[in-house]
């Protein structure tokens, strides 16, 4: 048995007590807020990956230079963290008691797509310790409000449940095994790297979500222990359907085996259009409910428009009628809009747990 220095049962005892007290705030986009940088693709390279580098004093890591690396915002971890740390303070400095770990796409199958897929481990380690450095300064500061660092497992560039050739329903990119290792190697790296518990969100198909929850049993039983786990899935679109086809209550039905600390929905919808969704959870679940919606809708240019007082005027209405313990922003939202929600939730009680339910560890 390990002496398991990724656990911390006393802040899990810090959350859980939190959770009991308030609606907890997740942080918003952390793409919207690196699109403000304007890096080129100098900027994502940073000194390690930098083109043209002189081979004698090559990093042994570095990159082959087959494709640009803009746009892989998870590298900014390692390039630019000074970057990622003020993401996540500024965050903090708006209210919020959770912060995600810039590890969406931090896997090997993602990171594939820019022939980088040997960093997969260290992206998370590293990501995570960004955060929790963060959560901690911050905690430090008032203790009486402790603050968290979630470890982010995206959904992957690609589906278990669909072909991705349209002329070959039967056919997959993909396979469980596949998906279970992945998730293995990130998981690791973020309990490695801090995290205090792991987040599964983005969830479109649930059996990529099913790998990633036996990857996170497997590396708990292993390991000797465990840390919270929250699931949050996402609604595609207007049909109330995942893209693997099930409605909110199904998803919640499918995952709820791993006894998460939550489940909830984000992503692909604004506040209001998930309504009814996190109504379903709320009804439904035995275990705490979260969100984080998108500002909005995206607009013709793709991007949202959604005022951080919109958006609070319309997640005051989850928290009034009960259906919230945790709430933050995904795409498009900013620290204005997390101020705005914290401020708006603050006069409510949290959801309360089914009579009898015990709190997930």
């Amino acid at each position: 048995m390990s002496t398991l220095p990724w656990r911390h049962p006393d802040r899990v005892a810090a959350l859980q007590a939190a959770l009991r007290e308030r609606i907890l705030i997740l942080d918003g986009g952390m793409g919207t807020m690196l699109q403000g940088h304007q890096l080129d693709e100098t900027g994502f390279r940073g000194e390690r990956f930098a083109e043209g580098r002189d081979s004698e004093h090559a990093h042994a890591h570095d990159h082959p230079g087959a494709c640009d690396l803009k746009g892989n915002n998870d590298l900014l971890t390692l390039t630019k963290p000074e970057i990622i740390r003020g993401v996540h303070e500024a965050y903090l400095e708006a209210g919020a008691d959770l912060v995600e770990t810039n590890t969406f796409n931090s896997t090997r199958i993602s990171q594939a797509d820019y022939h980088l897929q040997h960093l997969a481990y260290e992206l998370n380690r590293e990501g995570a310790k960004l955060a929790r450095a963060a959560c901690d300064a911050f905690t430090a500061q008032n203790p009486a409000k402790p603050r968290f660092a979630i470890g982010i497992l995206g959904p992957t560039s690609r589906t278990a449940s669909l072909s991705p050739d349209v002329n070959d329903p039967g056919f997959r990119n993909v396979t469980f095994e596949e998906l279970v290792d992945n998730y293995t190697e990130a998981a690791s790296g973020l309990l490695d790297g801090g995290a205090d518990m792991i987040m599964v969100e983005t969830i479109f198909d649930t059996l990529n979500a099913k790998a990633a929850l036996f990857a996170l049993s497997e590396l708990f039983r292993s390991r000797g222990s465990r840390v919270p786990v929250m699931i949050s899935g996402t609604i595609t679109d207007r049909s109330g359907r995942t893209l693997s086809g099930q409605t909110a209550e199904a998803f919640y039905y499918s995952v709820k085996h791993i006894r998460p600390l939550s489940v909830g929905l984000n992503c692909a919808l604004g506040a209001a259009d998930l309504r009814p969704h996190i109504q379903t959870l709320a009804n439904t679940a035995d275990c705490y409910v979260s969100t984080h919606p998108n500002a909005g809708l995206p607009n013709a240019f793709g991007e949202y428009d959604e005022t951080p007082a919109q958006m609070a005027a319309v997640i005051d209405g989850f928290a009034r009628d009960g259906l919230l313990n945790m709430v933050g922003g995904c795409c498009g939202t900013t620290p204005a809009h997390i101020k705005a929600i914290a401020e708006a939730v603050s006069k409510h009680a949290p959801r309360a747990l089914p009579t009898g339910q015990k709190e997930a560890a």
